[in-house]
């Protein structure tokens, strides 16, 4: 009996490594690797439906199982995780002195459902009283005019979303003032090239971030994997056969975080920010399964729903093959 051929679309990350390379094995499958950016992977995911396993959007992920017509069905493993405080940028002109200030201001943004802006939106409403309906939403492209919404949504009537101006970019709306601030994923051209009006709303993120995580125990979820929902039934040893492979290739590349013989990333304190990640957060600091995070998993679907983006309140264990939800132990 031959293995199964499946193409997979994920990120060229540390944790993804072993697998793409080879080193870890997933039983029973023949994998063809297309190592591409979250933007490309979500947008071919979503609209075509190209690939048999991929990364995808937690939170457009969210938007098809709340309305029943997901073709993806997700297993715990969370490829991209990020605490949002750094996401938030603003003009130091326009009287924003504090996460508060935002009420009443024009905030610039890709996508209203990206799942970084979901993170974004409920940090501001849970720790400063910032509603969605408390600001104007500005939707256009980052650093392309006329970006379009991938996903279709049905916001709720006291949000206010308009789009940007016709050819005008959100790092042009931000820069020239008409916008009072920006939240994303990625950092605007206009940021990256010093512009002396454009700063982080939290000057010290990471400090606002670990504050936050004492606070809350929410190390945020960017990102699951998906599976071809008709090959998970077609093939119901295979969510796990994924999941169980994920995991491993995760487990080599702290492993390799952890070798100080020689840092395996070109940047410097690998090992002072790793033996500060696992005081703070444990040595499972990147933990994978469904156990382990269903307190951050129940606070991200509570306010999927409430900013109006899930159609109905999503329960965590909806969103996975059910094999995932649990795991044999010896």
């Amino acid at each position: 009996m031959s293995n199964l051929s499946l193409s997979f679309a994920i990120g060229d990350y540390d944790r993804n490594r072993p697998l793409i390379d080879g080193a870890v094995q997933i039983d029973g499958t023949d994998p063809v690797f297309m190592k591409l950016s979250p933007e490309e992977i979500f947008f071919r995911a979503f609209r075509n439906k190209e690939f048999d396993v991929c990364e995808l959007s937690f939170s457009s992920y969210t938007v098809g199982v709340s309305q029943g017509n997901s073709e993806y069905i997700a297993i715990p493993a969370f490829l991209s995780r990020a605490f949002r405080h750094s996401s938030i940028y603003i003009r130091n002109d326009k009287g924003i002195n504090s996460p508060a200030d935002l009420k009443g201001k024009r905030i610039g943004l890709a996508e209203y459902q990206l799942t970084a802006n979901v993170w974004a939106r409920a940090l501001l409403e849970d720790e400063y009283g910032v509603k969605p309906s408390d600001c104007t939403w500005v939707r256009g492209g980052m650093e392309v005019a006329d970006r379009p919404e991938k996903v279709k949504l049905n916001l709720p009537e006291d949000v206010h979303m308009e789009p940007a101006p016709a050819g005008k970019t959100l790092s042009q709306l931000l820069a020239d003032g008409e916008i009072d601030a920006y939240m994303g994923p990625r950092t605007l051209s206009c940021f990256d090239n010093n512009h002396p009006n454009v700063v982080r709303l939290f000057e010290d993120s990471r400090s606002a971030a670990q504050a936050y995580y004492e606070k809350t125990s929410v190390f945020p979820i960017m990102h699951v994997v998906g599976v071809r929902r008709s090959l998970a039934e077609q093939h119901p040893w295979l969510p796990m056969a994924l999941l169980k492979a994920f995991e491993k290739s995760k487990e080599l590349a702290l492993g390799a975080l952890a070798d100080t013989s020689a840092t395996k990333i070109t940047l410097p304190f690998v090992e002072e920010q790793l033996e500060a990640a696992k005081k703070l957060m444990s040595d499972d600091f990147w933990s994978y399964g469904y156990k382990k995070n269903t307190k951050v998993l129940e606070t991200f679907l509570d306010h999927h729903h409430r900013q109006g983006l899930s159609a109905r309140k999503v329960k965590p264990e909806e969103l996975f093959w059910p094999a995932t939800l649990e795991s044999y132990a010896i």
